[in-house]
């Protein structure tokens, strides 16, 4: 007993406090006690305890950017230490491809987020760790759908096709469409390469832009356990004024008088407000769930990262059919084999599952589009029993709620707008699925000090289907389902590379450089799937379907098919030199061979170029208050594109040209030539030239700005080829040219006032995106954007003008008088418009030709913002800290294209109730008819044109951690509780839902499912 007593009375309690040299508090600073895994951190306050040391033993005090100190504990068990800062560990690193490079000697423009950054937000997808962070980035949502994607552009628009940038997870290449397999917890940084000089390194695929995700890794010490979770519920940010029973059966008498017709209504006010069908399908209480677990830690010979996690959010619009869920597993490890030879791996995994609502940007149909365009007269149930015993109610398919009334049927409003409730029975138990694999091993040798030789294998391996049950349903007389079927998708798609890359580091004096040579090959796209249909099996209800029960062969619908793969082989090199971190250089060359273009143009070479310099480090520069540190940069390069169908240098041969020969009326099987072949189709072509600078001012504000233009040419499009050719498609050319001009400006403050730490992250960028050729003779693209019962096209791509441009008649008023109409002539004194009626738009006659025709029509704006901007806030004092940050973009239009103009009763928001009614009462909303041979509503024009500027507040966040001396005891590490607030604010005169909307053109409103306001509550614990 005595013995054991004695050694107990070693062990004591150590508490203290960390500072760096100026007497500042390092919050987060790990002390551990060396040859154990006992350990902790420092509270917000620098203050630390920790439990039953031995006397004697030795602490370890570490922090990021600063140098380790080892402290002997003897009879002092309250320590003050003092750590000083590295300027080795200061230097931040950035991922620039095939390697890092410290940001002082880079010489291209490279943008990034990094893991703090991250912590603790509420953050589903990759994309939105991006938007409004980094400056050269547009990222707007394709929907609020729960695990949508979000379109993404670097740098503008760069092609014609698809502008989707080259995603890079630990170097392997993801699709991306399935990039959103990731957790951002797993996120160590994400660096965006934005210029063809940091781009040219990959070559054939980087044209649009490069994105390169680094997950995290373990570091050496003790186990470390992090937890993160948060719940919350999700709501609608806003819901539309629509027109209430009143005002609309008021609208609807007036439009049906001013078109020759009858009164509809006698008593609209019998009506009352109605049915608020948003109210119907909005969910105010949506739930959102997150669960992330992680675990990292090793030694000098090996080191680990394990993660686990799970994502579980209900969307706000009807959420029993979108709900979205995902489980996500990772291990990464890294091995010292010897002091020459290492090993490492990462792989990911994450099983997702989507519940859809079906269209959730289109105005056919689905529960936005219905809410929008229903009547409020419908009942959403029909409760009077008379009724409820007629037609439409009687018809086989006619659904009916838990009470055994049936959901209300409109007799005004029809085609694919229906009852949103009834709507949604047709999706129970539908869902999608996908199970994705991502990973890479590499070994990597290094025999001499500097020369390192390394092989790295990566692959993804992707499962993914879908299985939907259609029951027989009568939504109206347009939607009617009479036969039932369950139906199942199944597809596999696996891609792999292999990478072999020997690099040479030297220095020699004050002469440092580093050489690369690499070698790659690449497959994708080796795909396969199936699907199969069984119509009429015997049951009524989503809950008894399966493919289990026995049907008629001509009652199954199977179909297979197989992808092409796509290859590209490649060599690459890199160089990289400076004097003194003073003169920079780096030049890069690719060669890449692409099995999308034929054997004259198979291989492509992508060269960059860029150097630097830094004047703040020479002689001459004298150290100074307002100019602290000055980086000048430039760089010029090529990278290229061969995102397009496979074949399209080949003369294809296509089935289904049958013919009926002789008189017996037999079908003969034909084939033929798709279209004539290219052989000189070669590569898309994007040069950049960047020049900018790095600086830091004050002491306190570090500022990154860059000017670019960005030429594309070559753009690959079909070609229109006469008809006498007998061709029935066209084929591939090189034939159209794009340029894109900028601004990217960052900067950053922070400083410390009194206890209170503060830092301002801000960023901005401006875009002009110009067409510059679309081949010998071609002006413009025919077709374009469409909405629904438009007379034209909505949009325009033409030379001197932005892709996709609106474009349409512009507004002069609106005739208050037949004088006016009457007046309204051109130069040779022509009415204009002769069969007018007052209320109508006036048209502007752009060509003076006396007549409103499609000449007249002419570009509105540009769905591509002109600024976006991003703004972060943060701010801690003692154990609190406080977030807020906000993004947006501006100088941008948005097609407010709500409303079904086929459906002629669809109901209208409230600012119908502005219509010109009489002389003098509208100038800007005409008057409603029902014979509108003005064509004031169907005419694409600027009155369906509105500003997409928006400041949206993203995330508020205020957190609280536990002081360490409270948390210790429980031999918890880090404990901190925290509320997120997710859109909470959104600045913007757009009427619609949302004015962030995304997709292959942005900005065209027809029914967008909009994001939803969050809060939430969560706890970060470590262990």
């Amino acid at each position: 007993m005595i013995m054991s007593f004695a050694a107990f009375a070693q062990e004591i309690s150590v508490s203290g406090n960390v500072t760096d040299d100026t007497g500042f508090p390092i919050p987060g600073a790990n002390i551990i006690e060396k040859g154990t895994n006992k350990g902790v951190i420092t509270d917000f306050d620098g203050n630390f305890i920790i439990n039953n040391v031995k006397k004697g033993a030795t602490l370890t005090f570490s922090y990021i950017g600063y140098t380790t100190q080892n402290v002997v504990i003897g009879s002092n068990s309250n320590l003050k230490i003092i750590l000083k800062q590295d300027l080795a560990q200061l230097e931040e690193v950035v991922v620039v491809g095939y390697g890092t490079q410290k940001k002082s000697v880079v010489t291209g423009a490279i943008s990034g987020v990094k893991e703090s950054e991250l912590e603790d937000l509420p953050i589903t997808r990759v994309e939105q760790t991006l938007q409004g962070r980094v400056s050269g980035v547009t990222i707007a949502s394709n929907s609020g759908q729960p695990g949508s994607s979000s379109t993404v552009r670097i740098r503008g628009i760069t092609t014609l096709g698809s502008n989707e940038p080259l995603w890079v997870v630990d170097g392997v290449v993801v699709d991306a469409g399935g990039i959103g397999y990731l957790n951002q917890s797993d996120i160590a940084s994400v660096e965006v390469l934005k210029d063809a000089a940091s781009q040219a390194i990959y070559g054939a695929r980087a044209a649009t832009g490069v994105i390169l995700i680094t997950t995290k890794k373990g570091k050496s010490g003790k186990l470390s356990i992090n937890y993160n979770g948060y719940t919350g519920v999700s709501s609608a940010a806003k819901k539309l004024d629509l027109l209430n029973a009143t005002q609309y059966t008021t609208l609807l008498n007036e439009k049906s008088v001013n078109g020759g017709g009858s009164i509809l209504f006698s008593n609209p006010q019998s009506y009352g407000e109605g049915t608020d069908w948003q109210s119907e399908i909005f969910n105010n209480n949506a739930q959102r769930t997150s669960h992330e677990l992680s675990l990292s830690g090793g030694n000098d010979v090996s080191k680990y990262y394990a993660s686990f996690g799970y994502t579980d959010q209900e969307g706000i619009v009807l959420s029993e059919i979108s709900k979205y869920t995902r489980k996500n597993i990772r291990l990464n490890s890294t091995h010292n084999i010897s002091d020459k030879l290492r090993f490492g791996q990462t792989i990911g995994f994450s099983n997702e599952k989507n519940k859809g609502i079906g269209n959730t940007n289109s105005e056919f149909g689905g529960p936005l589009a219905s809410a929008i365009n229903l009547d409020p007269l419908t009942p959403t149930v029909e409760t009077d029993p008379t009724k409820a015993s007629l037609a439409p109610y009687t018809n086989n398919g006619a659904f009916r709620d838990a009470n055994g009334n049936p959901y209300g049927i409109s007799s005004l409003v029809a085609q694919e707008i229906s009852n949103p409730l009834a709507y949604q029975q047709t999706l129970l138990g539908n869902s999608s699925w996908s199970d994705n694999f991502v990973g890479n091993a590499y070994v990597e040798y290094e025999p001499i000090k500097g020369l390192t030789f390394r092989s790295t294998l990566g692959a993804k391996l992707a499962y993914w289907g879908y299985q939907n049950y259609t029951p027989v349903s009568y939504l109206n007389a347009s939607s009617i389902v009479t036969q039932n079927n369950i139906s199942r998708g199944t597809n596999k798609g696996f891609g792999w590379n292999i990478e072999n890359i020997v690099s040479y580091a030297k220095s020699i004096n004050k002469h440092n450089f580093n050489i690369l040579l690499g070698q790659g090959a690449y497959v994708d796209n080796i795909t396969s799937g199936e699907t199969v249909t069984y119509y009429n099996i015997p049951v009524d209800s989503y809950k008894d379907a399966s493919f289990n029960y026995s049907v008629a062969t001509d009652q199954i619908n199977a179909s297979a098919s197989t992808g092409v793969e796509h290859r590209v082989t490649s060599l690459f090199s890199r160089l990289t030199y400076n004097f003194d971190e003073k003169y920079l250089l780096t030049a890069i060359i690719r060669r890449d061979g692409s099995s999308r273009f034929g054997t004259n143009n198979k291989y492509g070479y992508f060269p960059s170029f860029s150097a630097g310099w830094v004047p703040s480090k020479e002689e001459f520069w004298k150290d100074n208050e307002v100019i602290n540190q000055l980086k000048i940069r430039g760089g010029y390069g090529v990278t290229g594109n061969d995102n397009i169908g496979d074949f399209q240098y080949l003369s294809t041969v296509g089935g289904g040209r049958d013919y009926t020969i002789g008189t017996t009326g037999s079908v003969t099987i034909g084939s033929s030539p798709d279209a004539p072949s290219n052989p000189d189709l070669k590569w898309e072509e994007t040069s950049q030239l960047n020049i900018g600078f790095d600086s830091r001012l004050f002491q306190r504000f570090n500022v990154a700005f860059d000017w670019y233009k960005k030429e594309t040419t070559g753009i690959l499009q079909s070609v229109t080829i006469p008809g006498y050719v007998g061709a029935v498609g066209s084929p591939t050319g090189n034939v159209a040219d794009m340029k894109n001009t900028g601004i990217d400006l960052e900067v950053g403050y922070n400083k410390q006032f009194n206890e209170v730490n503060f830092s301002l992250n801000g960023n901005v960028s401006y875009l002009e995106n110009e067409v510059t050729f679309l081949g010998n003779g071609v002006d413009f693209l025919s077709g374009g954007e469409s909405i629904q019962s438009s007379t034209y096209p909505i949009t325009r791509t033409q030379v001197g003008q932005a892709v996709n441009s609106f474009y349409g008649f512009k507004t002069n008023g609106i005739f208050q008088n037949q004088a006016e109409i009457d007046a309204y002539v051109n130069s040779s004194g022509t009415v204009i418009q002769p069969n007018a009626r007052p209320g109508d738009f006036k048209w502007k006659d752009l060509d003076d030709d006396g007549n409103i025709d499609a000449d007249d029509r002419t570009f509105l704006g540009s769905s591509i913002p002109k600024f976006t901007f991003g703004i972060t806030l943060n701010m801690d004092y003692k154990n609190f800290d406080f977030m807020v940050f906000a993004q947006g973009a501006s100088g941008n239009k948005i097609f407010q294209g709500l409303r079904r103009l086929d459906i002629e009763n669809a109901n209208y928001q409230t600012t119908a109730l502005g219509r010109w009614v009489g002389e003098g009462t509208s100038n800007s909303f005409p008057r409603l008819t029902s014979n509108d041979s003005n064509n004031n509503f169907s005419n694409p024009s600027d009155f369906y044109l509105e500003d997409g500027d928006y400041l949206r507040f993203k995330t508020i966040q205020v957190g609280y951690t536990v002081p360490s001396k409270i948390v210790s005891k429980y031999h918890i590490d880090k404990l901190r509780i925290y509320f997120t607030a997710e859109n909470l604010f959104t600045f913007t005169k757009y009427s619609g839902y949302d004015p962030e909307i995304g997709g292959g053109v942005f900005g065209i409103d027809r029914g967008y499912y909009p994001q939803a306001k969050t809060n939430q509550i969560g706890i970060n614990l470590q262990f």
